[in-house]
């Protein structure tokens, strides 16, 4: 199941923890987000330009399920 389809299920399925764990657990595995610290302003984002370019230009490396 993909990144996605399963946001997608647990979504739909709030209540059942397996689901959510087995998301979480594909989160950590294929670790596709981007980390920074809290910003204090937006402009703080330039330092950043490779979280910008990743929603400038609308594409995402894996799924976009997040």
């Amino acid at each position: 199941m993909s990144q996605k389809d399963l946001h997608d299920y647990v979504m739909v399925h709030r209540d059942e923890q397996e689901a959510f764990y087995a998301y979480v657990d594909k989160l950590h595995a294929e670790a596709n987000w981007i980390e920074m610290p809290a910003m204090e302003s937006l402009q703080d984002l330039e330092n950043y330009p490779e979280f910008t370019k990743r929603f400038r230009n609308g594409s995402d490396p894996q799924d976009n399920a997040v």
